[in-house]
């Protein structure tokens, strides 16, 4: 059959519009939450440790840090939030690395797609997996006694706090599962990094009885800053100059690390 026949038989379409960034964003973003649905035990992961935290920190420590376990449960659980966030954001870098290893990335490159949407779906992924163990924490804090001062609008303020500093944090780790080649080493250097700023910071204790060195620093790590302007949100005392100081290392790891990670992207041959 001659083309000119073809076309008089085949009906002739005006080809799709292409889809958005935004359509390639939730098309990563849904297969981030289908990880979920797939593979549960991801979660169980995540959220065990944290809730451990909790009970033992609370009825072990609790006593002899605050005078009694509800009184430091009412310090430490906002605490505990960010230091949820903050180690739950390594999974990031892991998950990255996983798929490089597979070849998906090399996959998701050959597609007419927005470069950075397989790295959104990610950080959907991310945030979802924040919110679940937030929530969580949230929960068992509750039934422990926790009550938050601030109402529900502190509570969502704080969750909110607590989506971008998980979104800020997470461009390290997506940063290092570019560069290095194994999830476990991926995880491994991040807990390096993380571990000194966690302990080293007001989420567990108040800073007031450190050697000077060490409160100078604590006083200027980013960690408790953000850990100080959860309490205050969920405590009602929110304090806009203190979240606005508590945003600033989020903000500038994004700004900084979004574009080296499309660069680190865009280079892999």
């Amino acid at each position: 059959m001659s083309d000119a026949a073809m076309r008089r038989t085949l009906p002739m379409a005006a080809r799709p519009p292409s889809p958005s960034a935004l359509s390639n964003a939730l098309a990563f973003g849904w297969r981030a939450v289908l990880k979920f649905r797939h593979v549960p035990e991801q979660l169980f992961d995540l959220v065990m440790t944290p809730i451990m935290f909790t009970l033992l920190f609370t009825f072990v420590f609790g006593g002899a840090l605050a005078g009694s376990p509800a009184e430091y449960l009412q310090f430490f659980l906002p605490g505990i939030l960010v230091q949820t966030v903050v180690f739950n954001a390594v999974y990031s870098g892991m998950g990255l690395s996983t798929d490089l290893g597979k070849g998906l990335f090399d996959r998701f490159r050959s597609l007419p797609i927005w470069s950075l949407a397989p790295f959104a779906g990610l950080m959907a992924g991310d945030i979802l997996r924040h919110l679940i163990a937030a929530t969580i924490i949230l929960t068992i804090g509750l039934i422990l006694g926790y009550r938050p001062e601030g109402g529900i609008l502190g509570v969502l303020g704080a969750f909110a706090m607590l989506v971008a500093i998980g979104f800020g944090m997470g461009w390290i780790f997506i940063v290092l599962g570019l560069l290095i080649r194994t999830p476990m080493t991926v995880m491994t250097l991040g807990f390096t990094v993380m571990f000194p700023l966690v302990f080293a910071s007001n989420i567990m204790v108040d800073p007031a009885t450190m050697p000077d060195w060490l409160r100078a620093f604590v006083h200027v790590n980013p960690v408790s800053l953000m850990a100080s302007a959860i309490r205050g949100l969920m405590a009602g005392q929110a304090d806009a100059g203190a979240i606005l100081v508590a945003l600033i290392a989020p903000a500038v790891l994004t700004a900084m690390l979004a574009p080296v990670t499309l660069w680190l992207y865009l280079r892999r041959e």
